[in-house]
Order: structure tokens, then C-alpha cells, then sequence
């Protein structure tokens, strides 16, 4: 997967993205940082980038041989890293592993529900196909929320963050093709916006960035976004990171914040171009 930087002409939707690596310092060496999804895409350059300032790492993914490679990295570079290898859709699993972080992580300071699986696939193409219902509920929503209930004593614990990782396509009317993906990205939304306020007097910030389009092996499946700019991994990254260290509860792009209410507006129009679309 290779990707050239930003053409100048998008630069206005996809802008760069830096951070202050002495803020980054301040807000996360020593600290106790649970990722999931971190063998790969956002969740790897996350950790990469958490390595490099020093943060104590617990990382959950699935591919077991790649997060050993990222704990190994982090331990010769001085962090303390230890993973758990898990698919997360798994509910037997899932119900250990929480169970495991529980006597594990007496305190955690950030948790980063980021793993996350994408399904386009139009309504009656699936047919005898519930499993991806099942699938992605099961990761994006259930996983995510199942992960953030075992760890709120810990977060308790340090006044910590939860930062969920869901979609700006979720702000906007919904599209044909996604309904497996956006059921659940959409149902995540609504626990996490909930928890906003139900954890906030247990000292505990939850918060949801709302990401664009970023090339991953996941996103890439889809051959047209393969093809039209978007965040890298590295870029979506530093969003992330950014939004922890502020007081805010959601990172929206700027012209998500302006186009989605009137999306929502037109969506009689929208819902009859999309009808003769299909």
C-alpha cells in the first residue's frame, strides 16, 4: 500500500497535521496506554509514535507476530510494552481478556478503542450473510464497550481518557452499501456520547474523533478510495493524539462541521439521487 503526499488541491479537506513533541512528552511519558487495533494502520503508528516518547504500552490486535515486533521495539527503546493477542469479535475470548486487563492494569491513563472492521456490502447482497452484521457489531460496537467498562476503574484510578475512533461518515445522512458498518459505528457513537456525560463526574473524559477518509489496508479494499487523497496513518495519528491532549470532546473535520447539518437538511434529495443511483 503506497500512497504519494496530498495533492496541493486537496490540502483544503486533508491539511497537515502536526504536533508539539514536548507536549506529546509532558502529557504521555510514563503513562499507561492501552491501543486496540495496534498491529496495523492507525493503531501501529499510534504505538510507533507513543514509542517514541517513552509511554507504557498495552497493545491488543489480533496479529500476535506483530505486536511481539512492536513490544520488542518499544522494550530496546526503554518503554515497558506488554500485548494481548486477541480477536476481538470472539465474545468467549473477549470476556477473558477483559478479565485479564482487569488484574493486569491497576491504572490506565489513556485507552484508545481504535480496532475497527469496514463492510461494504449492499442490502440484498446479503443475503444468508448475517455474519457481517454479527462482525462488525460485534468489533465496532460491542468489543469497544465491553473493553471500556472492565478498564473504568483503572481509568477512575488516574482521571484517564477514553478516545473512541469512529467515521465523519457517520455526521451525514446514511449511504447505500454501508448499512453493516454504519449500524454499528452509529451505535458505538451513541454509547460513547452517553458515557460523556455519565463518566465525567467519575473524573474520567471520553472522547470521539471523527476521522476522514485514511489509507489503510482496510479502507483500501474499497478500490475508489484507494485512489482519492486522504489522511495517512502517521496523519490520522497525530489527530488522535492531538484531541487527548485537549479539553474538547470531539475532533470533527472543518467542513464536516459545516456541510453535515445541511446534509441532514437535504437527505429527501439525497435519499432520491441515491435511489436512481443504484
Amino acid at each position: 500500500m503506497t500512497h504519494t503526499h496530498t495533492p496541493f488541491w486537496a490540502l483544503p479537506v486533508y491539511p497537515p497535521v502536526g504536533i508539539d513533541r514536548q507536549q506529546l512528552a509532558r502529557h504521555y511519558h510514563g503513562r499507561q496506554v492501552v491501543i486496540t487495533g495496534a498491529s496495523r494502520g492507525i493503531g501501529r503508528a499510534l504505538t510507533q509514535q507513543l514509542i517514541d516518547i517513552g509511554a507504557r504500552l498495552f497493545l491488543i490486535a489480533r496479529n500476535e507476530e506483530a505486536l511481539q515486533t512492536l513490544c520488542h521495539e518499544a522494550r530496546q527503546r526503554g518503554c515497558e510494552a506488554d500485548y494481548y493477542a486477541i480477536d476481538l469479535r470472539e465474545r468467549n475470548d473477549l470476556e477473558v481478556c477483559c478479565k485479564t486487563m482487569k488484574e493486569k492494569l491497576s491504572v490506565v491513563d489513556f485507552l484508545f478503542c481504535n480496532a475497527g472492521k469496514s463492510i461494504r456490502r449492499r442490502i440484498e447482497a446479503s443475503v444468508d450473510r448475517l455474519h457481517d452484521f454479527d462482525r462488525t457489531m460485534d468489533l465496532n460496537y460491542r468489543a469497544s464497550v465491553a473493553l471500556s467498562i472492565a478498564l473504568l476503574p483503572a481509568l477512575q484510578r488516574s482521571g484517564g481518557r477514553i478516545i473512541y475512533v469512529s467515521s465523519v461518515s457517520t455526521l451525514y445522512p446514511s449511504a447505500p452499501a454501508w448499512s453493516a458498518y454504519h449500524a454499528s459505528k452509529c451505535a458505538a457513537n451513541t454509547w460513547y456520547e452517553t458515557a460523556v456525560v455519565e463518566l465525567r463526574p467519575r473524573g474520567i473524559q471520553v472522547q470521539i474523533a471523527y476521522l476522514p477518509l485514511v489509507h489503510t489496508e482496510m479502507s483500501d479494499v474499497t478500490e475508489t478510495y484507494s485512489k482519492i487523497p486522504a489522511y495517512s496513518p502517521e496523519q490520522a495519528a497525530r489527530i488522535l493524539l492531538r484531541l487527548s491532549m485537549q479539553r474538547r470532546f470531539t475532533y470533527k473535520p472543518w467542513w464536516a462541521r459545516l456541510s453535515a447539518p445541511i446534509a441532514h437538511l437535504l437527505s429527501p434529495l439525497l435519499r432520491m439521487l441515491y435511489s436512481r443511483l443504484l
